[in-house]
């Protein structure tokens, strides 16, 4: 069985400033883009069975500025839909939603076709890509380039978590996880690697 090699797409604007951001397909900053390149030597040089990534700019260019070859897009690999906190900050949500924390509370409908997500969803998103992707773990590794709260609802559902325990792995920008087996379980062997 192979390992499942999880990479969080460099720096934008928004992941800066703390603005959730899904749809909005920012590009990385240069210090998003200096992260993206910093992570070839704990990517490169390896062979894939599979190498994915999420159809925003952000992860793809990071992909590309990793050396990743051979990456082919999955639109199921898009980041939480945010609906109508698309581009807020959790401390402008609190200012009318004390306490709101988005992995119970949900968000509301932002503009047509942005409804928002729930963990359940992402979850079954996340159950839809780690279905497809057991033959290719089957042969080897597999890497995924996307974003942070959709690999960290991947990351609980593959560890046979409910999706809103997602929220119990903080992830950074321009990061390697690393998901493997011990005992013919899955486990966490690396967790938000920088070189």
């Amino acid at each position: 069985m192979g390992d499942l090699l999880l990479v969080r797409h460099g720096e934008t604007e928004w992941s800066r400033s703390g603005q959730h951001t899904s749809w909005t397909d920012l590009p990385l900053t240069r210090h998003g883009e200096e992260q993206a390149k910093s992570l070839a030597p704990l990517l490169t040089g390896r062979t894939y069975a599979r190498a994915l990534a999420s159809p925003f700019d952000r992860a793809r260019r990071t992909a590309e500025l990793a050396g990743i070859a051979g990456v082919e897009p999955e639109p199921d690999l898009h980041e939480w839909d945010y609906g109508g906190y698309e581009g807020v900050t959790t401390a402008e949500i609190h200012r009318s939603r004390p306490g709101w924390d988005l992995w119970t509370d949900g968000v509301p409908a932002g503009p047509e076709g942005h409804p928002g997500e729930s963990p359940a969803q992402i979850g079954a998103r996340a159950d839809r890509v780690l279905a497809r992707l057991s033959p290719a773990l089957a042969e080897g590794d597999v890497v995924l380039v996307a974003h942070a709260h959709f690999l960290r609802v991947l990351t609980a559902r593959r560890l046979g978590l409910p999706p809103v325990e997602g929220r119990l792995f903080q992830l950074a920008t321009g990061t390697v996880s690393r998901l493997s087996t011990e005992h013919d379980r899955p486990v966490i062997a690396e967790w938000n690697v920088r070189p």
